[in-house]
């Protein structure tokens, strides 16, 4: 009862502050600018549009335009011509200031010189441009989440090129993770405004424990980017972006229903205060679901489990001096979740909650030869309490009880030098700490880096950029990774690139501590670590019916490292039709595996993890973007991907080891295996497709998406004799399309917005995919406030 009191006086003090927000009286400033060609020519009749305000202003003959009654904070101008490419650029503004700024626009056969044109500079959080790093990169914007009616950030991924959301089932049905270019979620870094979050079963980070509500924009960077960003990032990073520096006192409420009585409201309002000098934006967001069951033999209870979260997510910004600002950022999750389970034996009632807290505080500060300087401490901590109830015999038996802390300190520092180089450095630790009931006692890893990023523009056509990172691991001594990129326009229209990182994982607690045996179907996991004195536990007490001879192999876990080699180009052979093309090659060495070792006398499993095995992932991506109108834009996106354990290979070339023999099922008996027999590493399909269509027109406040993905076959499980490779009488689950579709209108001078969404319209549903949704219908209702 407290916790609910303490969560409904948040949110009632949020709505308070919203309101007052928006009539507070400050003193407003002026953003004045000219817009030129690459001629120094003025240009006229250019709409110029300034964000988070969504205000527009045309320039007039001379090339001037202007935007009053503004409050200080950092505001975002794009400008979309027809004949130039488009230009985004974040500005300052000082109420008592003057505010000018010259923008030259530059032709559309001549805008594929940039890297990207996303215009993200300036983030308080991260110095570190992420769409200027050496391996490919992408955004996704406001704009788009909103046209998507997403309303978890697992949501949003799986639909995105070279990004899948899939399920670890042996760990459980809240075991969903991301996959990204053919390697498990546990390769791929999940940060929050710059920094990493933790909190993963089994290596997953479940990405619906994250709401959209309040993300600006997220950052995906795919390949190994462990030059920058450091341990998990490689396969590569996320990165969530959330709202930050504020403009002006306004607000929002939205709330909406539907399918699986899935309710998300959201309450946020922002303003300016002590005289400009400072802005705090807080927003609250509730969300409920009844979870879904995609398995007919279930007779009660979800696969994927109902559950109820709270998310308060706050930012602060003072301006200390002329110089220097301090910013602060806070974020709190509480997710609760009761699932009651029957398969007709045993019911169980599975009880689960998570705690997520983020929170950090910087100094920014300009120095007057133009260097930035960012100090930082950031906190995360993640808990989880799980506790498992027989049904029958009332007994509870406790589950997972999980509590991970992670304090890391940072200096960051960016320097623009001479015209063509643009320097990023930082330097900085970390601890982290974990309390588990699967370990003995509490473990902790220390770590300390440093890094930096230099982008030189050569010349008109050519941009290089190079990279590297140097870590030292307590317990894993020190690494260097470097990368490299570079971009050479070849034609007006065609742009060519190609980029070179390494990457490196250092075991996780779970592969070196762990000592689990799973309370509901008896199995046991050692950690490396801990596993030949827990296995000699298990002999004395006269549990062991065998040891296997692979048994042999556990030991001393190495770092798993990677290099990720990608090339590709851009070409425009028309001002609205644009193609991307990538081409990648990861190879994995030291890969960590989890293996069964040995068997109780029960006939339960005894697994344990080693390096064995070297493994590449490689493909290609394909993205086709169509402005067939100014409202209506056309995008596709392709995958093509093989992932491949080269152990499988060898041992099926050479005719010997564990891979050497496979059962056909065609002629009932074993047979020496051949190369086509392996399909490939599991779960991870061949083929992936996904198709767009984007509305939005200004004039009448109507905007929208319709969606199509598609995902062709991939391996489940062995299914014949075990052989410990997938081979093709294996299960498999079948290739499937999902239909989605998301449709807003404004009323109001767009204070009120009214959604409709549906996801996976055709209603499809495999038993062996349990975090996939049936049919999903919501509706959904906003409000804006702000001053017309």
């Amino acid at each position: 009862m407290y916790h609910y009191i303490t969560k409904k006086n948040y949110l009632l003090a949020l709505l308070f502050f919203l309101t007052n927000a928006v009539t507070a009286k400050e003193t407003k400033g002026k953003l004045t600018g000219v817009v030129y060609d690459d001629a120094n020519k003025p240009l006229s009749g250019i709409t110029v549009s300034l964000e988070p305000d969504m205000r527009r202003a045309i320039t007039d003959k001379k090339g001037a335009f202007e935007f009053d009654r503004l409050y200080a904070g950092t505001y975002t101008l794009k400008i979309s011509a027809i004949g130039f490419g488009t230009h985004i650029q974040e500005v300052e503004v000082d109420a008592q200031g003057k505010n000018t700024v010259t923008i030259r626009l530059t032709r559309k056969n001549e805008s594929l010189k940039e890297v990207s044109v996303t215009g993200v500079h300036g983030n308080p959080d991260n110095f570190i441009d992420m769409t200027r790093t050496a391996m490919p990169s992408t955004v996704i914007t406001r704009k788009e989440i909103e046209q998507m009616g997403s309303r978890r950030l697992d949501e949003v991924l799986k639909e995105q090129t070279g990004l899948s959301i899939v399920n670890d089932i042996g760990s459980g049905n809240r075991a969903v993770g991301l996959q990204m270019q053919g390697f498990d979620s546990g390769y791929t870094m999940i940060m929050i405004d710059g920094q990493p979050m933790v909190g993963r079963n089994n290596g997953n980070f479940d990405l619906s424990r994250i709401t959209v509500s309040n993300i600006e924009r997220i950052e995906i960077i795919k390949g190994a980017s462990s030059c920058l960003f450091g341990s998990e990032a490689l396969a590569g990073v996320v990165n969530i972006v959330t709202r930050k520096n504020i403009t002006e006192p306004q607000g929002m409420a939205a709330i909406r229903y539907g399918s699986f009585n899935m309710l998300d409201a959201t309450l946020e309002g922002e303003t300016p205060f002590a005289g400009k000098k400072g802005s705090v934006y807080l927003s609250g967001n509730y969300y409920r679901t009844d979870g879904f069951n995609s398995n007919p033999y279930i007779k009660e209870g979800k696969t994927a489990p109902p559950f109820d979260s709270y998310t308060f997510q706050g930012r602060g910004r003072y301006l200390l001096g002329e110089n220097s600002t301090l910013n602060f950022n806070g974020r709190y999750v509480n997710r609760h979740s009761v699932n009651e389970v029957s398969y007709g034996v045993k019911p169980t009632k599975d009880v689960m909650d998570e705690y997520d807290l983020n929170g950090s505080v910087s100094l920014n500060h300009n120095f007057k030869n133009g260097t930035r300087l960012k100090t930082q401490y950031y906190l995360t901590r993640y808990q989880t309490k799980q506790d498992f109830t027989d049904l029958n015999t009332s007994l509870i038996t406790p589950g997972s009880q999980f509590k991970q802390y992670l304090h890391r300190a940072e200096v960051q520092a960016a320097q623009q030098l001479f015209t063509a180089v643009e320097l990023t450095a930082g330097a900085g630790g970390a601890y982290e700490l974990l309390d588990h009931s699967s370990y003995k006692g509490n473990k902790s890893m220390s770590n300390y880096f440093a890094y930096g990023q230099a982008n030189w523009k050569l010349n008109q056509d050519l941009n290089f950029t190079a990279g590297a990172r140097y870590d030292y691991h307590d317990k894993y001594g020190s690494k260097l990774n470097p990368s490299l990129g570079l971009q050479y326009q070849v034609l007006p229209n065609l742009t060519f690139r190609a980029a070179v990182g390494t990457g490196f994982k250092t075991p996780n607690f779970q592969q070196l501590y762990m000592v689990f045996t799973n309370p509901q179907t008896g199995y046991t996991a050692l950690g490396a670590e801990e596993f030949w004195k827990e296995l000699q536990i298990l002999k004395d007490a006269g549990q062991i019916k065998s040891v296997f001879p692979i048994a042999k192999q556990v030991g001393t876990l190495k770092p798993e490292r990677s290099v990720s080699y990608s090339t590709g180009f851009t070409y425009q052979p028309l001002t609205t039709v644009k193609l991307d093309v990538n081409v990648f090659y990861n190879d994995l060495k030291n890969f960590i595996n989890s293996e069964q070792v040995a068997v109780k006398n029960n006939d339960q499993q005894v697994f344990s993890y080693m390096n064995i095995a070297k493994a590449y992932t490689a493909g290609t991506e394909i993205g086709l973007n169509w402005s067939a109108t100014k409202s209506l834009t056309v995008a596709v996106g392709y995958q093509l991907l093989y992932a491949v354990d080269k152990g499988v290979i060898d041992s099926i070339k050479n005719g010997t080891g564990l891979f050497a023999k496979v059962y056909d099922t065609r002629i009932n008996q074993l047979r020496n295996s051949e190369r086509k027999d392996y399909f490939g590493m599991s779960n991870r399909s061949r083929h992936m497709l996904n198709l767009k269509l984007s509305y939005a027109e200004e004039k009448t406040g109507i905007s929208g998406s319709v969606r199509v993905s598609y995902r062709s076959k991939y391996g489940f499980m062995e299914d014949n004799r075990a052989n410990n490779f997938l081979d093709h009488y294996d299960t498999f689950v079948s290739g499937y399309y999902l239909f989605n579709v998301a449709l807003q209108k404004t009323f109001y001078r767009k204070h009120l917005q009214l959604q409709l969404t549906g996801d996976n319209l055709m209603n499809y549903r495999d038993q062996l995919m349990p975090a996939q949704q049936g049919r999903a219908i919501l509706v959904g209702l906003s409000w804006r406030f702000f001053k017309d």
